[in-house]
């Protein structure tokens, strides 16, 4: 299953709604370093709201997927996440530092706008 990628203008808003296996959040890390490279896109933010739950491979993916899309030049910010998946990423030891968080999509993209600006 892919995940959707929607542009507006130079940022790209991706809102997951399905329970992420290790197949899909591969599919997806490649599918938005594409999108980056063909649109040009300074900033991401990845909605978190309907992810319930996370595993170390999902939280390694998504720490990598902030990092190679900072390498192509997009900032990317995380909105909606839920307080199982920050317990769960603190448990594993991943601390995303330096990824801007908001609490959902349009305080996200303020953030991002704000980021940029910077």
């Amino acid at each position: 299953m892919r995940i959707p990628i929607l542009k507006l203008h130079h940022y790209l808003l991706v809102s997951i709604q399905v329970d992420l296996d290790d197949q899909t959040a591969i599919q997806f890390q490649e599918d938005l370093l594409n999108k980056i490279h063909q649109s040009g896109a300074t900033g991401v933010v990845i909605d978190l709201t309907s992810v319930e739950i996370i595993d170390s491979f999902i939280a390694k993916v998504l720490g990598d997927v902030v990092s190679m899309s900072d390498l192509m030049g997009a900032k990317v910010v995380l909105t909606g996440i839920q307080p199982a998946v920050a317990m769960t990423l603190i448990d594993l030891g991943i601390h995303l530092q330096n990824v801007p968080t908001a609490l959902d999509l349009e305080q996200g993209l303020v953030k991002l706008r704000q980021e940029l600006e910077e």
